[in-house]
């Protein structure tokens, strides 16, 4: 499929480059290939940027193959559709954390990116403008941004995801002490210990953001050397694993099973939340069964009530919410504990995207901030950190106001729970 650029940024490509697309059906034993060469990169380094213009105009392939999506390559080249942000979309189910990953991973690359002086992705921009200026076409060889992430998020357990969102978050406030010499990433001794030391933090997001586009990319590469000799510019950390699946293509797996979401499954803030819901059940039965007058149910209602807004509210009030924002955390914070399928911090959301409206050019500029002052300044940073502090502020409430009714009552032992439980249904034998 060839397009046209219709918006071109300041040291973007021309409108007139040419893109066309892997034939993903195509079968890989079979017919005539061509050279496939291989230049790894880091993406932020004016080093890779040179080095990609020099290797290209050397070797004059047919086609330079970039480590890019569609969306990412319209990202890059300014071509990102005008529409509104869908703030209900976004708050809902576990895309509000995935975004949230995604948004920090950007925020850092950013930030190496202004320390080094380079725009990240300015290699990518690089080959795709020289590939222009010698005639080659372009092709388009990553897997969709959308599904990596998904995957990615996925792939990880409960504890590996606050471990990955904690270190983001250290590393985008607060950075790190060690500088980082980007032009030696390249070298293949240097990738295959930075892989290695993530591969023993979570092996499952290693493999989807590391060997899944290893192979997607090989599959791609493969294809396209039918049409022509190839030069593919990808990141260093790809390129161990690209060349050894071009070495053995029959091993390469089918492309429908690397571009699919992952299915759902049952995660542990899923059962986490199933059992919390069950024991606010059981309390609620206990004090139907044990309440002396309906004042007791009153007063256990208004305890639940308050606490769980109280803190809802609270984080609201330190993301510097709206005050209808507050008012509506604070409201809906009772009725949303008791439910595991919606939250708090949505409803705070969206009334603060109602008053504050964020934009798609909020969403560029986040990753741009300098710090953390700043990304307060952005309308969505605002609206994402009200929805979720404002879960948090819930979330501490309903185990606040479980002991608080629990004591206040003078509910049963939990541990003596499972003998009633047992009693009963002998009696009832």
């Amino acid at each position: 499929m060839d397009f046209d650029k219709t918006e071109a940024k300041e040291d973007c490509p021309e409108p007139t480059c040419r893109i066309i697309e892997p034939d993903a059906g195509a079968d890989l034993t079979e017919g005539l290939s061509h050279e496939i060469t291989i230049v790894g990169t880091a993406h932020v380094s004016e080093k890779s940027a040179l080095e990609v213009v020099r290797r290209i105009e050397e070797t004059r392939p047919d086609i330079v193959a970039v480590e890019l999506c569609l969306s990412r390559y319209k990202a890059l080249t300014g071509q990102e559709e005008k529409s509104e942000i869908e703030i209900g979309k976004l708050l809902s189910g576990g895309k509000l954390y995935v975004f949230l990953v995604q948004l920090l991973l950007a925020y850092m690359q950013q930030k190496i990116g202004q320390e080094m002086g380079v725009k990240p992705g300015s290699e990518m921009l690089a080959a795709i403008k020289t590939a222009q200026n010698t005639g080659a076409r372009v092709a388009l060889v990553d897997r969709d941004v959308g599904i990596t992430i998904q995957r990615f998020w996925s792939a990880m357990g409960f504890f590996d995801k606050l471990r990955l969102i904690g270190s983001l978050i250290q590393g985008a406030l607060w950075g790190e002490e060690e500088e980082i010499d980007i032009d030696n990433i390249t070298q293949d001794d240097v990738v295959s210990q930075m892989i290695g030391e993530f591969r023993k933090i979570s092996p499952g997001a290693a493999s989807v953001l590391v060997d899944e586009r290893d192979a997607y990319l090989a599959r791609n590469l493969l294809s396209l050397s039918r049409q022509g000799r190839v030069l593919a510019v990808v990141g260093a950390g790809h390129k161990e694993g690209i060349e050894r699946h071009l070495s053995n293509p029959e091993a390469i797996p089918a492309i429908e099973s690397l571009n699919v979401k992952a299915k759902k499954k049952i995660t542990f803030s899923q059962v986490f939340g199933a059992v919390v819901t069950l024991t606010i059940l059981v309390m609620i039965a206990l004090l139907v069964i044990t309440a002396q007058s309906s004042r007791s149910l009153v007063l256990a209602f208004a305890i639940w009530f308050v606490i769980t807004g109280t803190l809802s509210a609270l984080g609201v009030i330190l993301a510097r919410g709206h005050p209808l924002s507050v008012l509506t955390a604070f409201g809906i914070a009772w009725m949303t504990t008791l439910n595991p399928f919606v939250a708090a911090g949505w409803f705070a959301g969206m009334v603060e995207a109602w008053k504050i409206k964020p934009t798609v050019s909020d969403l560029k500029e986040l990753p741009q901030a300098e710090g953390f002052r700043q990304m307060m300044n952005n309308r969505l940073f605002k609206v994402l950190l009200v929805a979720s502090l404002s879960n948090l502020g819930a979330m501490a409430g309903t185990f606040i106001g479980v002991y608080v009714i629990w004591k206040v009552m003078n509910l049963i032992n939990p541990t003596e729970l499972p003998g009633m439980v047992i009693e009963a249904l002998s009696g009832m034998i």
